[in-house]
């Protein structure tokens, strides 16, 4: 027997609908809400390590991830000399198990749409472009009033909206996001016939440049500079931008840079961090993904993390009795040092290149793959 008849689900990117897909095939009445209107209309590409590809097999999309993506077993670490020299290709760690690739890159928007299609087949019901404006809670329940005039009352809401998460805020949870004084560029475009992995460039005037291929013909790359103030620049200055920071980088890099001509496929943005302590939960309402641990994507597990949060998050109300201390104790005790470490190594990385420390890398990625292999 569920804890949980009816849930709220509050975002509607990869930990909310992982929510509503799991809830909803236990039965579970589940309104799903974003304020976006077009949840598929909005980022680049993504990273997915095999924990995520594993998460996305329970949930049932595996197989449409695997036809839009594209999948990989090895990193490229190339250096930033004029001819982009590959200095070593690691094996990756098959994180999601061995009858899983290693890595997949995919076009976000492509992602999320499949996740949506999945969470409505199983009986999720969706509403977007609206947003809570009201919570309120008792010992048996939350209610909760819309931007659109509605109201419900629920026996759990789940806040998975982000960054800068409005159910975060409303249940009094005062956790500052901090930059961490790196911003990167991205850009989704062709792929060329050399790019077949991800390949990262460390040094050179600027952090990291690297790219992931996506798709069978396109990709996203990125370039991670000294985070400034580029907020206000034009689409074409954009372009400019970004163009003339990839020219220190060669190797597959001339290909793609040659490549970059749409100034509609470049966006900036800072890297940021929190970890909310534990508990994650106020009572009937609990915040999961970015809205409890935002972890800079140097080390890729973003996606995976939140993915995570909603599995173990609804075995737990799937399979307990009643919402109750115990409940919250167990997601913590699978879910808070488990994320709080991959934040941490992806934090550690970002220090050790701004402060030019030649660290082991591949060692804190293994470190990382290690921890991630094993179930949450």
């Amino acid at each position: 027997m569920s804890a949980v008849r009816t849930v709220l689900v509050i975002g509607a990117g990869l930990a909310g609908t992982a929510c509503a897909i799991r809830l909803a095939e236990a039965g579970v009445t589940v309104d799903l809400v974003d304020k976006q209107v077009d949840v598929a209309a909005l980022g680049s590409g993504i990273t997915l390590q095999g924990n995520a590809l594993r998460a996305l097999r329970e949930l049932g999309v595996w197989e449409q991830v695997d036809k839009y993506g594209y999948s990989y077993d090895s990193l490229g670490l190339r250096a930033p000399d004029p001819s982009g020299t590959l200095i070593v290709e690691l094996n990756e760690m098959r994180t999601g198990g061995p009858d899983l690739p290693a890595t997949a890159g995919m076009y976000r928007p492509d992602l999320a749409r499949i996740l949506m299609d999945r969470a409505v087949e199983v009986g999720a019901r969706p509403r977007l472009g609206v947003a809570p404006t009201t919570l309120g809670q008792d010992e048996t329940g939350v209610d909760v009033e819309f931007s659109d005039g509605t109201a419900g009352r629920y026996d759990l809401v789940i806040g998975a909206d982000g960054v800068k998460s409005w159910t975060r805020q409303a249940i009094g949870i005062d956790v500052q996001t901090t930059p961490t004084g790196m911003g990167i560029w991205r850009v989704f475009t062709r792929r060329p016939d050399s790019v077949t992995r991800t390949d990262l460039y460390y040094g050179g005037p600027s952090y990291i440049a690297g790219y992931c291929p996506t798709g069978p013909d396109t990709l996203y790359a990125y370039v991670v500079e000294k985070a400034q103030d580029r907020f206000t620049t034009t689409p074409d200055e954009k372009l400019a931008i970004i163009r003339q920071l990839a020219s220190a980088y060669h190797g597959p890099w001339d290909e793609i840079r040659d490549s970059i001509i749409d100034p509609s496929t470049v966006n900036y943005t800072w890297f940021e961090t929190h970890v909310v302590p534990a508990p994650w939960n106020r009572g009937r309402v609990v915040i999961i993904g970015d809205a409890a641990h935002v972890c800079p994507p140097t080390v890729a597990q973003g996606g995976a993390q939140a993915l995570e949060d909603a599995l173990v998050l609804t075995e737990l109300l799937t399979n307990r009795q009643a919402v109750d201390d115990e409940l919250w104790v167990q997601f913590m005790d699978r879910r808070f040092a488990r994320a709080a470490e991959v934040v941490e190594a992806s934090l550690q990385l970002g220090r050790w290149l701004q402060d030019g420390v030649r660290g082991d890398v591949p060692g804190l990625m293994h470190r990382v793959a290690t921890l991630v292999q094993a179930r949450p």
